[in-house]
């Protein structure tokens, strides 16, 4: 199984035209140096803008990447609020040569232990392929709760959880309670201190415009010692918050322009490039992680 080698997601942004249609070469391009630097893909989270894009279009992005047969991992996210639509979209790219599902709390509705259970469950039996639940409360209002994972990890399709809540002691009561799932990031600037508490690896905005570097920035986290790992934090930090200095994904779609990656910053509404008035701070950072690269890129080799 693929999804098990793989330790770094890159979280896929997706690129539009200045008309606001799909720009499938800028896709091309993304995905073919996310599989060059050995990255697995994220297709359809929040940072590729998926609830903006309706069925077809996300169908059409999902398809054309398993036609460029990339030799990654891909996974697809599952997210929404009506369980009919979710299992719908899970049979439909079930057809597809993908590796996994992101599955994610429905939105809203704020369900309880019984209710996402239920939800989860569902969705399980309706994937063909391995999943990662999403634990994101700063999106779905509302926490995976413990108990809901513990009831899922012996489910067959229950692979992995990403936890993006920013609560070590959070991270640690499901490692703790629920033993059988892989836990990765969903914080990239954590990763230094999940790493020795047993994070399995990361699912990142980050590698979108810093592949090779964010691969070695995980590699370290994982096979480093706890102090060199504490000597990334403050780096890697500021280069996060730069990031995210206004809504995710605006300031990676204005980093991946300016490297000449996508042909515009463009986003879909209610987004919009132009809430990032100053990008210094951005290019700053762009130039401080390129110069970490080239020390420390031995390390991305190492456990390639």
């Amino acid at each position: 199984m693929r999804t098990k080698a793989c330790s770094l997601w890159t979280a896929l942004v997706t690129p539009f035209n200045q008309d606001n249609t799909i720009d499938f070469d800028s896709i091309k391009t993304l995905a073919t140096a996310q599989a060059d630097s050995g990255n697995g893909i994220l297709l359809l989270g929040s940072t590729g803008e998926g609830l903006a894009l309706n069925k077809d279009e996300q169908f059409a992005i999902v398809d054309y990447v398993c036609n460029l047969k990339l030799n990654t991992p891909l996974m697809v996210a599952v997210a929404g609020y009506n369980l009919p639509d979710q299992k719908q979209w899970i049979k439909r790219c079930n057809s597809l040569a993908i590796d996994a599902y992101l599955l994610g709390t429905p939105m809203y509705a704020k369900p309880g232990v019984v209710g996402q259970t239920q939800w989860f469950s569902q969705l399980l039996d309706t994937a063909d392929f391995p999943c990662m639940l999403y634990n994101v409360p700063s999106r779905s209002g509302v926490e995976i709760p413990v108990k809901t994972v513990q009831a899922l990890q012996d489910h067959p399709n229950c692979w992995a959880m990403k936890e993006a809540s920013g609560d070590i002691s959070k991270f640690l009561q499901y490692r703790q309670f629920c033993p059988k799932i892989e836990l990765f990031s969903g914080e990239d600037a954590m990763m230094p201190y999940l790493a020795p508490a047993g994070v399995k690896g990361l699912v990142s905005v980050c590698a979108n415009v810093w592949p090779q570097a964010t691969l070695a920035y995980v590699n370290q986290c994982l096979h480093g010692s706890p102090e060199q790992n504490q000597e990334l934090f403050p780096l890697w930090d500021n280069a996060v918050q730069a990031l995210f200095s206004v809504a995710n994904p605006i300031p990676a779609k204005v980093l991946l322009h300016h490297q000449q990656c996508i042909s515009t910053p463009t986003l879909r509404a209610p987004l919009t490039h132009e809430e990032l008035t100053d990008k210094s701070e951005l290019l700053n950072y762009d130039q401080q992680i390129s110069l970490w690269l080239t020390k420390n890129i031995p390390i991305a080799k190492r456990f390639a």
